[in-house]
């Protein structure tokens, strides 16, 4: 019942593509993340992907979709089993919303992030 600065949970790290959870919502992380260059195609089986651009823009590649580019104050939910891959030529800042224990990797050949808690 605490509130939560993302601005001040965001300066606490300096890596790309390494989601940390800020608060838990019914069973969802609730994380920030950094985002610079792209990450590898993949998706999530049997949940969806929330993204909300906080800071920055983001380009995301679908592998049968044209591109969506959306920039802060605006978000995209991938729906499941969407093959996606999201991009960002300079550094953005993220919210993310995945089920507690989902390795952020899906199923690319990436090592999922750790997501530790700040």
């Amino acid at each position: 019942m605490n509130k939560v600065n993302l601005a001040e949970k965001l300066a606490m790290f300096d890596s790309h593509w390494d989601p940390h959870v800020v608060a838990s919502y019914n069973d969802n992380d609730v994380m920030v993340v950094k985002f610079k260059g792209e990450y590898p195609f993949h998706k999530h089986d049997t949940t969806d992907d929330f993204f909300l651009v906080l800071e920055g823009e983001v380009t995301m590649d679908y592998e049968d979709h044209d591109p969506v580019t959306f920039g802060a104050g605006e978000l995209v939910v991938v729906p499941a089993g969407v093959v996606h891959r999201p991009r960002a030529e300079s550094e953005v800042k993220v919210l993310l919303i995945e089920p507690k224990g989902e390795p952020n990797s899906g199923d690319s050949d990436r090592a999922p992030a750790p997501k530790p808690h700040i």
